[in-house]
């Protein structure tokens, strides 16, 4: 086995949904509450969860398999909003990632500071807009 395939192995995928007993010890400690109003719905986990699978899919928000009078997609989006304006999703990134490097388990030989590769066609030193004249023409 070469050093690749052992890598590929010890690396999981992300998940499509944590569950419950997960979301409690390690998810919920680091996502804000609702400080007023009636209780939800849908508990934090099923929101995280439907948050999850938006993210993995990549569908659009109002096309998210909720069953009819249990929730509407914008509150699933609003509580995904929240989270993110908040820090929520910034604290728990922090506490899944500074662990792993306390104990030297975090590999960053390789980073993607977003995910994405960019091609640069044709040298990439071209614009992508076009030129225009700002001069006004001259009509004989």
């Amino acid at each position: 086995m070469n050093n690749q395939e052992g890598y590929e192995e010890r690396v999981k995928k992300l998940p499509i949904r944590v569950g419950l007993a997960h979301f409690n010890r390690f998810i919920l400690p680091h996502l804000s509450r609702a400080k007023r109003g009636p209780k939800g719905k849908l508990s934090s986990f099923q929101i995280f969860n439907h948050i999850l699978f938006v993210l993995h899919t990549g569908i659009q928000w109002n096309q998210l398999p909720i069953k009819r009078n249990q929730i509407h997609w914008t509150n699933v989006y609003k509580w995904h909003w929240r989270w993110s304006k908040d820090g929520s999703y910034k604290n728990l990134f922090e506490a899944s990632v500074i662990p792993l490097r306390n104990e030297r388990m975090l590999d960053l030989s390789t980073l993607h500071g977003d995910g994405t590769n960019t091609v640069a066609k044709k040298g990439g030193q071209e614009s992508a807009i076009q030129d225009t004249s700002t001069r006004r023409e001259e009509r004989p």
